[in-house]
């Protein structure tokens, strides 16, 4: 059973931690406590889950270090391909005080799966890449009924989930608590499409 979250929009170290990764250009210009609202869904999404949480494209740690300030009972993966900001996540890991429980990689999160196959409990993207990227990249890791989420953009394109692609991946779409974010479950039975090298 999962662990209440823990309302993060007052966290002021948080809120410190993603403004420097603001100011270094990692996050966008929207005000941080939207930031940490809009990853809220991410959590919301997450409310069932236990275990291994892989956040694909990190960057500046938007939303692995909320899910990971939100839910201490999780662990997370956050990769990233850039070593500049897998050195800033480093940091701001132990500065938030969650590395016990996070783990940073520098590896190109497209060929990730691979080497983590079915580890995860759920993975989350935040302007990751295009739908079929993004859920190549994740499917792997995700175990038999684990949870894909992926950030939706503010007017989504209804066809941009091709059900086609769903299908060969093991991934079947699941009702949208929060029209932010899209979830997906990998149902116990599926076997995934091995990505293309």
């Amino acid at each position: 059973m999962s662990s209440p979250a823990r309302d993060v929009a007052g966290d002021v170290d948080l809120v410190a931690a993603l403004a420097d990764s603001q100011r270094l250009g990692m996050l966008g210009d929207r005000p941080v406590a939207e930031v940490i609202e809009h990853a809220g869904a991410f959590v919301l999404a997450l409310a069932e889950v236990t275990g291994t949480v892989v956040d694909l494209g990190s960057g500046g740690g938007v939303p692995g270090l909320v899910i990971a300030r939100a839910r201490p009972d999780l662990r997370l993966v956050l990769v990233d391909r850039r070593s500049s900001r897998t050195d800033h996540l480093q940091r701001l890991v132990a500065r938030l005080d969650v590395a016990d429980r996070c783990e940073v990689l520098t590896v190109d999160a497209t060929s990730f799966g691979g080497r983590r196959a079915g580890s995860a409990a759920a993975v989350v993207a935040r302007s990751f890449g295009a739908p079929a990227v993004t859920l190549r990249a994740a499917a792997p890791l995700v175990r038999a009924g684990g949870l894909v989420v992926v950030s939706e953009p503010p007017n989504p394109d209804l066809g941009r989930w091709p059900q086609e692609l769903l299908d060969r991946l093991g991934l079947v779409a699941t009702a949208q608590m929060d029209r932010r974010v899209v979830v997906f479950r990998r149902p116990d039975a599926a076997q995934p499409e091995r990505p293309k090298p």
